[in-house]
């Protein structure tokens, strides 16, 4: 896997990442300790040196063991702190010192606002916001951003310059793409959603793609391969995640992104 400008003027970052966060983080959790950093390091092996997280996930410290004794400045660390657990956090620093002590690392690469859902996200969350930025002038992060679900969220990020990173849901088959209200497995709006994404991208946002196997609902390899021709080739995503169980996903990933390129 090669590494990609993250958005117009962006650092690198590899055009794959390895997620944690299937099912909430439970199919990587299951993996135990073991099973965990031999998936992270194959992946390492193979060149993916993205590794995207959150809190909700409880996978930091799995994370922190599996990349013991890798070189730091290799890799890029995405986090997400949630806004509504059951409401925004008082006091989004202190979440990030226990983020960085969890990992066991002096910064994150890029944090996000988790899953926001609400359509004056930007207005109800501006304290999160500031914080982030306070971050990244303390060089506790070095990109601040945000995932949107529901196309109300996604529309009002195109013009929130506060984005740098855009997490965003990218598949042609429609499942889990944004809806109508953000509801978690509504019908997808895929022209109106890749629209919006593209207009984050031609702003110079960058775009990280998700949810590229459905959420690991793409069975046949047909729509496996249909997406991942999709993603690379679209023009407006950097980016991808993909969740994965195995080292034969990553392997059969890779493969399918890189016959995308070709």
């Amino acid at each position: 896997m090669d590494l990609v400008p993250l958005g117009r003027d962006g650092p690198s970052i590899c055009r794959l990442g390895i997620g944690t966060g299937t099912e909430g983080g439970a199919v990587q959790r299951a993996l135990g300790t073991e099973g965990f950093n031999r998936l992270i390091r194959h992946a390492y092996d193979r060149g993916i040196t993205f590794i995207d997280t959150a809190d909700m996930y409880e996978t930091h410290t799995y994370i922190r063991d599996a990349v013991k004794g890798l070189p730091r400045e290799n890799l890029w660390i995405q986090t997400k702190m949630r806004w509504d657990n059951p409401a925004p956090p008082e006091r989004p620093l202190e979440v990030l010192d226990r983020f960085l002590t969890e990992l066991d690392m002096d910064y994150v690469d890029s944090l996000l606002i988790h899953c926001a859902t609400i359509e004056d996200w930007d207005e109800q969350l501006k304290p999160m916001m500031d914080a982030f930025a306070e971050a990244k002038a303390r060089k506790l992060i070095r990109l601040h951003g945000i995932s949107c679900h529901g196309l109300p969220a996604l529309r009002n990020a195109i013009d929130c310059n506060w984005v740098e990173v855009q997490l965003a849901r990218v598949n042609p088959l429609g499942r889990h793409i944004d809806g109508a209200d953000g509801t978690w497995d509504e019908p997808g709006l895929v022209p109106e959603a890749m629209q919006a994404i593209q207009a984050m991208h031609q702003a110079g946002r960058g775009v990280i793609g998700m949810k590229l196997v459905g959420g690991g609902h793409f069975r046949s390899a047909e729509d496996r391969e249909r997406s991942a021709q999709y993603a690379m080739k679209c023009g407006f995503v950097d980016s991808v995640v993909v969740g994965f169980a195995s080292p034969s996903e990553i392997d059969e990933t890779i493969d399918r992104l890189n016959r995308a390129l070709a």
